[in-house]
């Protein structure tokens, strides 16, 4: 097989580490990858938000098979071009990933489907409706931006003050560009927030290990939201009974929804959890794999990812044919001074060999790029420390003993990844 990988993070490095294990694997590009990517796969040059150019791309190569990493080339309709053309693609419909590219649209799906989520308490076009309506929420209250807004888009205000500062900042002033145009205001629900993947061939699907990633940019979940600073797994997540209770009144229903409503869907989707009180509910779907949940998850993967990804696209998915690693993995993002907000780059990355060679460890590179035989950053976040071991305790050690042997000026990173891993706090527990 020759597999094309679309991105460019630690999610698309840690894909193609592992579907390079795989004996069917002949060639690997990526586009378009990166610093630590190179050292892997051929990298490619491309415009993720440019179809027709990965079009180009593809009839260029003639790959066995593409998978797609990223959101913007999904829902912008990468996965029907390649369809409609007859070549083997991992993705959904541009019409599935409205279910990541529009909050509205995925949460009116949940309410048709009776799929438990966040009370909505309205969508809006205009400023000064979603301000009016402020007067009959409950606070803190929830504000969604509808589009992608590459992490960004979601808002928790304590008070009404905070709230109209969002909204006139996204919707007058145009600080999340498109995506901003519309917003709709929820409930904030408390508990424990779990990411729940599965991989469908759009009749069946199985189940990945469970994660629980680390939004917050500090240690106590204190700071800005990011795109991930980190994300742990291990069985103990998701004891038997709340698993079957996420598989019967949110996965199940969200797979005959899909079927019922005419929507195509292949590939990975991404159910966001909050575990409350009241039992599990949906907080957002992706529709493609997290980042850095992926870097736990294909540690732990017991199963040939490639014959896997190949059965998916040709719709002959078989779920036993995925088994797990026992144990426990963890991902210990590195992030550049300034994350999630300005950032310098082109800062030069040491200790990377001597980080390498701590046993169970592997190092996915996110935002960096190679110059000779050096590594520079290149983006907020820029590595992800990942490591499997038979406990969860065992895995972060391992990969802070080689977080500490990795030095760039400015760099930061989170000290508790899955410190409370421990602690489970599920409804259905």
């Amino acid at each position: 097989m020759k597999i094309l990988v679309i991105g460019s993070g630690g999610r698309e490095h840690a894909l193609v580490w592992k579907l390079k294990q795989s004996p069917r694997v002949e060639k690997i590009w990526c586009a378009p990858g990166n610093g630590g990517i190179e050292a892997e796969a051929e990298c490619l040059p491309t415009d993720l938000a440019d179809v027709p150019g990965l079009v180009a791309l593809g009839e260029r190569l003639s790959p066995d098979l593409t998978i797609v990493g990223p959101e913007l080339p999904l829902v912008n309709g990468m996965g029907d071009a390649f369809r409609t053309r007859g070549w083997p693609i991992v993705a959904p419909s541009k019409q599935a990933a409205q279910l990541e590219g529009s909050k509205i649209f995925a949460k009116q799906f949940l309410r048709r489907q009776g799929i438990p989520t966040a009370q909505m308490y309205g969508e809006f076009a205009t400023s000064q409706d979603a301000i009016t309506a402020l007067s009959g929420v409950n606070w803190p209250v929830v504000i969604k931006a509808d589009g992608l807004c590459a992490g960004k888009g979601v808002f928790v205000a304590q008070d009404a003050a905070a709230a109209e500062d969002f909204i006139r900042r996204v919707m007058d002033k145009n600080e999340l560009g498109t995506g901003g145009k519309r917003l709709l205001l929820e409930e904030t629900l408390e508990g424990e927030e779990l990411s729940f993947m599965v991989v469908t061939d759009g009749q069946h699907y199985a189940s990945l290990v469970p994660t629980r990633d680390h939004k917050r940019v500090f240690d106590s979940n204190r700071g800005p939201n990011t795109g991930g600073m980190g994300a742990y797994s291990t069985d103990e997540l998701l004891p038997p009974k709340l698993r079957k209770h996420i598989l019967d009144s949110i996965v199940e229903p969200t797979m005959r929804g899909l079927t019922s409503e005419g929507i195509l869907y292949q590939g990975f989707l991404y159910v966001g959890l909050m575990l409350t009180a009241s039992g599990p509910k949906v907080l957002e779907f992706n529709c493609r794999l997290g980042d850095p949940e992926t870097q736990a998850i294909v540690a732990r993967m017991d199963f040939d990812l490639a014959q896997v990804l190949a059965e998916l696209a040709a719709e002959t998915l078989e779920p036993s044919r995925l088994r797990w690693k026992p144990g426990a993995s963890a991902c210990v993002v590195i992030a550049s001074r300034g994350y999630p907000g300005k950032f310098a780059t082109g800062i030069k990355i040491d200790g990377l060999t001597d980080a390498e060679r701590v046993n169970g460890v592997k190092i996915f590179h996110a935002g960096t790029h190679r110059k000779d035989d050096s590594i520079f950053t290149s983006g907020g976040r820029v590595l992800g420390v990942t490591s499997a071991s038979d406990s969860i305790e065992a895995a972060m050690a391992t990969a802070y003993d080689a977080v500490g042997k990795i030095r760039f000026e400015g760099m930061h990173f989170r000290k508790d990844i899955a410190a409370n891993a421990r602690r489970v706090q599920a409804a259905g527990d």
